[in-house]
């Protein structure tokens, strides 16, 4: 009897086109992982059965075997429910906790080799440091690896007495970036190098130079070597710069900086000289820098009325790659430790912006 020609066709060659290609053929390449299909039950007709294809269709559109619980929240009445029963009634973390955890993701990101933010102004007493500590501080809450912050101030810097607390720097005068600088050919691991470290939690810090004498003395070449031994060891490390952009080390300090941080104030003459910053960065060599800044505006006091906040941080935000506002704290503006459990949240959250801009910016 002559056969059809759909009844002629071999195994193979009735199959479908996505069916017949090998794994490697396959639009999802060698990844496709087996299928494991059910046999057919007795007395079913095998036409009837949906194809290859079909099957994958429908199992992409179908529920998973397992449901996904939504994560625990964190505060608020969400969690309270969560709480009180038992985590029965689970609604999940709101959108801020949402947003908080992905900043974290961020911050936290592997990174490949060191990378150098350097943290810098044209004016004093702005929150330069404060700023420097506080990212410090939250990169070293958030992220696997330790990072290390460096005063390379020349005007007397106080950032370890910022991330350690006056009481405690008053014990013992701790090693400072000359003291390193003049032993540094010994120094070969990162046991010695430590040596002339702070620790405040899980952020490592060097003191800069006290003795008004030899502060400014650190040249280019200087920052160089001090850099390079720290890049083996660290993947993130913050560099507080002081103010000025022309002293000694600064042409070391920016040819080895990924990005900067700019810091400013909502005093008119702060916005000005961040102005004036960038400015500077963009005629001298430094354009992607200044392109990709960031600049962080901390509340420090009570300025007048008459300052239009708004306008001094639309008149930044053009010039910069992110804004940042840091709200007035009092455990900031106070002059001594910078403690992450003393701070505000939204002054906690302003830091993670600032720690996650400079995280996204490591390439």
């Amino acid at each position: 009897m002559k056969q059809s020609p759909a009844e002629s066709q071999s195994p193979a060659e009735s199959r479908s086109p996505a069916e017949s290609r090998s794994p490697a053929e396959h639009p999802g390449g060698a990844d496709l992982a087996p299928e494991v299909i059910a046999p057919p039950q007795l007395g079913t007709d095998a036409r009837d059965l949906p194809t290859r294809a079909e099957r994958r269709r429908l199992a992409e559109a179908g529920r998973p075997f397992i449901a996904v619980a939504p994560e625990k929240p964190q505060g608020g009445l969400r969690r309270f429910l969560y709480t009180a029963t038992g985590g029965v009634i689970n609604i999940g973390p709101s959108q801020k906790e949402l947003q908080e955890q992905e900043l974290i993701e961020r911050i936290a990101r592997p990174l490949q080799g060191s990378h150098n933010t350097a943290v810098l102004s044209l004016k004093g007493g702005i929150g330069k440091t404060s700023t420097t500590v506080g990212i410090g501080m939250t990169l070293a809450h958030h992220r696997g690896d330790i990072p290390c912050a460096i005063d390379a101030n020349p005007d007397s810097g106080d950032l370890v007495e910022r991330a350690l607390g006056e009481r405690a720097t008053q014990a013992h005068q701790p090693p400072s970036i000359t003291d390193l600088l003049e032993n540094l050919d010994h120094v070969n691991s990162l046991t010695a190098l430590q040596g002339y470290l702070q620790q405040a939690g899980r952020l490592h810090v060097l003191a800069g130079e006290q003795d008004p004498a030899l502060s400014d003395s650190l040249t280019a070449e200087e920052w160089r070597r001090i850099h390079a031994e720290f890049a083996k060891y660290y993947s993130v490390v913050v560099t507080d710069c002081g103010t000025g952009v022309t002293h000694n080390a600064m042409e070391g300090i920016l040819h080895t900086a990924d990005n900067i941080v700019i810091a400013a104030g909502f005093a008119v003459s702060g916005a000005q000289r961040a102005l004036q910053t960038l400015n500077w960065l963009a005629n001298h060599g430094y354009q992607q820098l200044a392109r990709e800044s960031i600049v962080v505006i901390t509340d420090k006091e009570r300025v007048s009325d008459r300052v239009d906040k708004q306008a001094i941080q639309e008149s930044l935000r053009g010039y910069c790659g992110k804004l940042v506002v840091v709200p007035f704290d009092r455990a900031v503006v106070d002059g001594d430790r910078i403690n992450l459990d003393m701070l505000q949240a939204e002054t906690r959250r302003a830091y993670m912006n600032i720690a996650a801009a400079m995280v996204d910016g490591y390439k």
